[in-house]
Formats: structure tokens, sequence, C-alpha cells
């Protein structure tokens, strides 16, 4: 998918999840372009190229993979810690992903996600400060 196979996903995932939870232990969030990064550095498989649909559709499709490994353990989204660069919330992905899995109401209006984004992130703070 992507153009990855399932072990570039698998490693991906894993590195992704690790290093989210420990922006989370740090009280802090990131960026797409600092996740990209350290991605990089953590696997040493290539990047995603964000001035691509099809790569930035890839990079939502790894925070929901993400999702899908940490969400049994936390019942969080460790998703929410990550957002534009320039800009203080969650893309659209994450508000879509958060209604499949009835966290949030189909129709939910901006203010209900900024409260339901700033909720996540602050209960994965917690959660996360004490291990």
């Amino acid at each position: 998918m992507y153009g990855r196979s399932d072990g570039a996903w698998d490693q991906l995932t894993g590195a992704g999840l690790k290093f989210l939870v420990e922006r989370a232990q740090l009280r802090k969030v990131t960026t797409y372009t600092e996740m990209n990064s350290v991605l990089v550095q953590r696997t040493g498989l290539l990047g995603f190229d964000f001035e691509r649909a099809d790569e930035r559709a890839a990079m939502g499709h790894l925070l929901g993979l993400i999702v899908e490994r940490d969400y049994p353990d936390s019942k969080l989204m460790i998703s929410a810690l990550v957002h534009y660069l320039g800009a203080n919330d969650a893309g659209p992905g994450f508000y879509a992903l958060a209604q499949q899995l009835d966290l949030l109401p189909k129709g939910s209006s901006a203010m209900a996600k900024l409260e339901f984004w700033i909720g996540q992130v602050n209960s994965l703070h917690e959660f996360h400060a004490r291990s």
C-alpha cells in the first residue's frame, strides 16, 4: 500500500508509536514534518513527500495504524499529538477516524472537534506521564 511493504509499515508503525509515546511523556506535541524526520532517522526508510497528495495520505494511513496499535491499551487517539506545521490542531483524518471509532459524533461543530482534540492531547499527556 502506498508503495511500501507490509514490513515497512510495521517498522514505521512501531517507530512512530515509540516517538509519540516519548512526546506524550514530555507533555509535548509534534508536527508531521518532525515526525517524518524522526521516522527516517530511526528506521532508515524513505520519508514521506508532503508535496504529493498520495504521500500525505500515506502519512495519514500510518497515523491510523499507530492509533490502531495503541488504542486497545490507552483508549486514546495518540495521533492527536501530531499537527500541521503552523497550525494548532489535528488534521481532518484525525477527526474522521474519531468518528469511525464512535468517539466523536458525526456532524460535530468546529468547537466540539477542537474540544475533543484538546481532551485527547491532555489525556495522552496524563496517561503517558505515569509510564
